[in-house]
């Protein structure tokens, strides 16, 4: 498998303070790879660095072969990268519906037009529907978003990265806030929508990131302290006493 996703001697500092160090990481297509490590290891920096946020202070970043370095957040989401963000980026006033159909509508290139109006136009309906049905808010579909339980709105903004159809999917922090029933319910949604999919996961929740994840990375102190499977991670003595603890996990 080809890597989509790669990124050569990456760092950042901000006003000096050194974040993250010389990073070469890459993930496959089809892997879901995790990314995890202490408070301040630089995973949300790395996490914002990939999807344009951040400008590198050195080191290259290729997506697809294309080096994405200084690309903005719009055309990595028109190039195929999606992501969901920890705090929720939905419309809260508007509906379930009304927040999946502008994603469908921004993948389809459409534009909002005065003598055009949106509910005639079966095909993004439809497709609007599809991911509704997938993330299981069908039923809620036209209810306002506010109202919807937290776990419900967070599903709904993993919804909004699937309908832009891209190549690879980020979830930063996605079980964050959630009871542990929201969080069982949230790791099995994500199960579903990645099938098939490239996923990179930031998360603080050792039992989503095992049960999720292909492969998985240990940032500390910025700088990559291991990459295996979950298997190899568990059994690292370098990442159990820099993170996991002293015993088994």
């Amino acid at each position: 498998m080809t890597d989509i996703l790669e990124t050569k001697a990456l760092s950042h500092d901000f006003s000096g303070l050194q974040v993250l160090e010389n990073i070469n990481f890459a993930v496959k297509q089809g892997e879901r790879h995790a990314i995890i490590g202490p408070n301040g290891a630089g995973k949300t920096t790395f996490f914002n660095l990939v999807t344009g946020v951040y400008v590198p202070s050195s080191g290259k970043i290729l997506f697809k072969s294309v080096d994405i370095t200084k690309a903005k957040p719009y055309r990595l989401n028109r190039m195929g990268l999606g992501r969901s963000f920890q705090i929720t980026s939905i419309f809260l006033k508007q509906t379930p519906f009304q927040n999946i159909r502008l994603a469908v509508l921004s993948k389809n290139k459409i534009r909002f037009n005065l003598f055009r109006r949106v509910d005639r136009m079966d095909e993004i309906n439809e497709q609007t529907h599809e991911i509704l049905r997938e993330i299981n808010l069908e039923q809620e579909a036209h209810l306002e978003t506010s109202t919807l339980s937290y776990g419900k709105q967070r599903s709904l903004d993993f919804g909004m990265a699937l309908a832009t159809e891209p190549d690879l999917l980020m979830f930063d922090e996605p079980t964050a806030g959630m009871s542990r029933d929201e969080s069982q319910t949230a790791v099995e949604l994500i199960r579903k929508l990645t099938e098939n999919k490239t996923m990179i996961i930031v998360e603080h929740d050792m039992d989503v990131v095992f049960s999720l994840a292909d492969r998985v990375t240990v940032l500390h102190h910025g700088e990559i302290l291991a990459t295996g499977t979950p298997r190899e991670i568990k059994e690292n003595a370098g990442v159990k006493k820099a993170y996991l603890g002293e015993t088994e996990v």
